[in-house]
């Protein structure tokens, strides 16, 4: 019986190389506890007993631990560098110097990212750089 358990408990920590979720290998982790108490001759209730506490302690205890450990924050732009790939809508000519975006439901002054290219109010653009207090955007086709 050691052996079966052995077995699971190897299958299971290997398969969480799939999911990611560290349960799996918290439950193949009691599997070898409960291959441990198998070895060491105890009645099958027994090891089922092993597996099952150590499984649920290991999956509410230890897991939430683990992953606030080992999962990367996730990490939400902020201020000007998330107008970045932005919508906006030109309210001021917009030329290689000068102009005015409103951007988010605030306005911005403004310089177009192609010095060529004028664009004129109501035309759609998109945000590509934020150069100090200045949008850098293109115009949408």
């Amino acid at each position: 019986m050691a052996v079966v358990w052995l077995i699971v408990g190897v299958l299971l920590i290997a398969a969480e190389a799939l999911s990611g979720e560290f349960v799996l290998v918290m439950l193949g982790v009691a599997a070898l506890a409960a291959a441990g108490s198998a070895a060491l001759s105890a009645p099958v209730w027994v090891d089922v007993l092993v597996f099952a506490v150590t499984s649920l302690g290991l999956v509410t205890l230890a897991r939430p631990v683990l992953k606030r450990r080992l999962q990367p924050v996730e990490i939400s732009r902020t201020n000007a560098e998330a107008l970045l790939g932005g919508q906006g809508v030109v309210i001021e000519t917009v030329d290689a110097h000068r102009g005015q975006v409103k951007l988010k439901g605030e306005v911005w002054s403004a310089r177009a990212f192609d010095e060529s290219e004028v664009l004129e109010p109501g035309r759609a653009v998109t945000v590509m750089d934020i150069a100090g207090a200045t949008a850098v955007v293109l115009g949408e086709p």
